[in-house]
């Protein structure tokens, strides 16, 4: 009997509830009382338990209506949002959107976009990844991503789409304890290399085992850009960071940035670009979180001018 319970009875239980009398939700579904009554009582009669008690003047619930309520609530919210996210895949918003997010890109602007897709975009839920190096790459091409937000690689990816959104600066920093940091002069290629760098190190097999601008024999592996920041402070090594997340710890005089040969003090330009297969572009939801990124990044003076 229970498979033959409808949606129209638990909308009326609820609306009896909440309504406070069968009379009322009556004229909140626009129907007669009679059958507000009826569809309540056949509720009832199909899972064998009393929601109400009828004693008094007006119906009021029974303990086991009480508990039961909260289902009602969770079936009908369900099928509503079935229904909800139907309509939002026939009108040709992503259903979900996944995005891997390159570790150097801020992370208050994708909080920030994220925080405006919520609002945009409440039936699609947004899944993000944080990776380095080829790890950032691979949930694109294998298909688990739809976007990516990453730097370019040395190794091309013919097989990806990209649109440029910006650039960000890349600088060398050691502890103001670091003996590079008391170099006083420009300092050469060879006078890092007698230091420890510290290094990203790739989770995938993209591109392991290579290296990405790295000047010294002597280098630690990291997993994951925290953790190379605190080494950076204690004064493990030397390597580069992403001006935006330093720039405060330089201010006061904790990191400093290195005046190495071959590259500005004000860093070397790394730049990011949305990346997506060919086969499948963005749909509304990711366009809209692309242009965000974009426009965002921009307006929070994250760029150089």
């Amino acid at each position: 009997m229970l498979d033959g319970i409808s949606l129209d009875q638990l909308r009326t239980f609820i609306a009896a509830v909440d309504e406070g009398s069968f009379s009322a939700a009556a004229r909140k579904l626009n129907r007669v009382q009679s059958a507000v009554s009826g569809w309540v009582s056949g509720l009832e009669d199909q899972i064998g338990v009393m929601l109400f008690d009828r004693s008094g003047r007006f119906p009021t619930l029974t303990p086991e209506g009480v508990l039961l309520l909260a289902d009602a609530r969770n079936v009908v919210a369900g099928v509503d949002m079935l229904k909800a996210r139907a309509k939002l895949m026939t009108s040709g918003v992503e259903a979900e959107l996944s995005v891997v997010i390159d570790v150097f890109f801020p992370t208050d602007v994708v909080s920030a976009v994220a925080k405006e897709f919520a609002k945009r975009f409440p039936l699609t839920p947004l899944r993000l990844f944080v990776e380095a190096l080829g790890a950032a790459y691979q949930p694109v091409l294998d298909g688990r991503c739809s976007l990516g937000i990453l730097p370019p690689l040395p190794q091309p990816f013919p097989s990806l789409t990209s649109e440029r959104l910006g650039e960000l600066p890349l600088v060398a920093v050691a502890s103001a304890c670091h003996p590079l940091a008391a170099y006083g002069q420009r300092i050469p290629r060879h006078e890092l290399a007698k230091h420890v760098q510290l290094v990203l190190t790739d989770r995938s097999d993209l591109t392991s085992g290579r290296d990405f601008a790295v000047a010294s024999p002597s280098t630690w592996r990291l997993a994951d850009l925290s953790t190379k920041h605190a080494f950076l402070k204690e004064c493990v090594g030397w390597g580069g960071m992403p001006l935006h997340m330093i720039d405060k710890d330089v201010a006061d005089g904790t990191l400093t940035v290195l005046d190495v040969d071959d590259m500005p003090l004000s860093g070397f330009m790394l730049t990011m670009s949305a990346f997506h297969r060919p086969s499948h572009p963005p749909g509304p939801a990711g366009r809209w979180f692309v242009d965000q990124v974009k426009s965002l990044w921009h307006s929070a003076d994250v760029l150089p001018t």
